[in-house]
């Protein structure tokens, strides 16, 4: 994982490197994060530590609880469950207006993504491959047009990192296997304007994704 650097607002740059330490366990589930040991750590004040908080309750990856402090959302199969969910509905929508008015740039983009992907992967470099993913969905929402969706997906993306990050380090390469799989149909399919064929594999996906998430969580 890559130190704290700040380069956005110090704020962003504090709920970014927290987002990261949660995503990548470092943070357990469940787990109190101190204000005091957070700032020394980053060597910011304990105000920008709480703005940063509050910005990650927000995003769901922390519960501030009145007069007992920040704990770390937990991640159970309700939690789980419910993203994915969530997730799906969603990026079913956008799928969908995608499907129906994608330009040759919009292909090129996607396609471009995937084989960077598919190089990550057979370089072995986990970190990126996850970045990549992100901007690959976010890619794929450029006709969403609708400002409550992109702002709730926005919101879901480091959950659904930290559970990408749980399900790879318990099921491997398979589970990148299965990812590049995914959007390699998912591009034919987009390509081929095959609405309901692309709701069919998202739903799939989605529910391989939860399931692969679970039951890392139960090992």
């Amino acid at each position: 994982m890559n130190a704290f650097k700040p380069r956005e607002t110090l704020t962003e740059q504090v709920a970014r490197h927290i987002e990261n330490l949660i995503a990548f366990e470092q943070l357990r589930s469940g787990e109190r994060i101190y204000e005091s040991a957070m700032a020394k750590q980053m060597d910011v004040s304990h105000g920008s530590i709480r703005e940063g908080l509050l910005l990650l309750e927000k995003r769901h990856l922390v519960r501030n609880v009145p007069r007992k402090g920040a704990f770390v959302t937990p991640l159970d199969e309700h939690f789980v469950r419910s993203l994915y969910e969530t997730l799906e509905l969603y990026l079913t929508h956008t799928g969908r207006k995608l499907v129906r008015q994608w330009q040759p740039n919009d292909m090129q983009r996607l396609e471009s993504l995937y084989e960077q992907m598919r190089d990550r992967f057979q370089n072995n470099d986990l970190m990126a491959f996850l970045e990549l993913g992100i901007e690959y969905t976010k890619a794929s929402l450029v006709y969403a047009d609708n400002y409550f969706i992109v702002s709730a997906i926005e919101d879901l993306w480091p959950s659904a990192k930290r559970c990408a990050f749980v399900a790879l380090r318990h099921g491997g390469k398979q589970v990148l296997e299965d990812n590049l799989v995914h959007m390699e149909e998912s591009i034919r399919l987009i390509r081929e304007r095959d609405e309901q064929a692309l709701a069919d594999i998202l739903h799939r996906y989605a529910v391989q994704q939860c399931e692969q998430v679970l039951s890392a969580l139960n090992n």
